[in-house]
């Protein structure tokens, strides 16, 4: 049913990486990263960050961005005086982010890595993973070892947070079919439940300069509650539950699924 690693198709990554990062979600990072420190509780300990932290934190945090991409929130945080580490599956992301981190004197480390290998045990005070990058292997058992690598790799106190497409959002905003302009791309775009709303299968087609690109993958969606349980069976106790970066509730006017774990 599912698509078999098409996260790893790196074509697909480069070519519609203008419309997925494009200034709209360049734009939205600040407020982000004021949100995930907030959430985090790192505000707690001083107003600015890198020259405040107070203990429990004798030098600056540690913090994972799962699913980097080419580094926005990466090198955001790091320039907030967090110690970074990216790891993304697309080295050409990858290339991009150490590129711009260079470029602002930012040293964050950048690791080209499946994030179901990935683990660091006992060393993160803050993972983070988000922009929707969760639930897209084949296997739900993949899910779960990635939420236990990261609780594995969290301190005791840590805090995880995951943002992502929550089924109820995905079936309250459902469209069989869009099409929009975006960086100069016609983007055209289809959508289909399967399996009982398990999936949302995905079709997108790029057209530029007589060019057409097309690509098919399937996400599995999870409600607020099957996501609350996953993480519960990796291994967290502690989870909040949000509609946006505000700390809304989750409900029917939620944009976003995003939970806040404590380990």
């Amino acid at each position: 049913m599912i698509t078999n690693a098409w996260f790893k198709d790196l074509e697909f990554w480069e070519h519609f990486a203008p419309v997925m990062f494009d200034e709209i979600h360049w734009a939205e990072v600040p407020d982000v990263t004021d949100a995930v420190t907030r959430l985090s509780r790192f505000n707690l300990y001083g107003e600015t960050p890198q020259k405040t932290w107070k203990k429990p934190f004798e030098s600056a945090p540690k913090v994972l961005d799962l699913c980097c991409g080419p580094g926005r929130i990466s090198t955001e945080l790091a320039s907030m005086g967090f110690t970074v580490t990216g790891v993304d599956i697309t080295e050409s992301f990858l290339e991009t982010a150490r590129e711009d981190a260079k470029n602002q004197n930012l040293n964050i480390e950048y690791i080209n890595c499946d994030v179901r290998e990935f683990l660091r045990p006992d060393y993160f005070d803050l993972i983070v993973n988000l922009y929707i990058s969760f639930g897209y292997f084949q296997d739900k058992s993949d899910d779960l070892l990635v939420l236990q690598n990261v609780y594995n790799s969290l301190k005791k106190d840590g805090t995880f947070i995951i943002e992502t497409l929550g089924k109820e959002i995905a079936v309250k905003n459902f469209v069989e079919d869009e099409w929009f302009e975006r960086e100069g791309y016609t983007v055209l775009t289809g959508y289909t439940p399967l399996d009982s709303w398990t999936y949302l299968k995905n079709r997108w087609i790029l057209l530029k300069d007589g060019k057409r690109i097309e690509k098919t993958f399937t996400q599995r969606l999870y409600s607020a509650s099957e996501l609350r349980e996953l993480l519960m069976e990796a291994g967290f106790e502690k989870t909040e539950i949000y509609g946006d970066w505000d700390e809304s509730a989750y409900d029917n006017n939620a944009n976003k699924l995003i939970v806040v774990c404590r380990k």
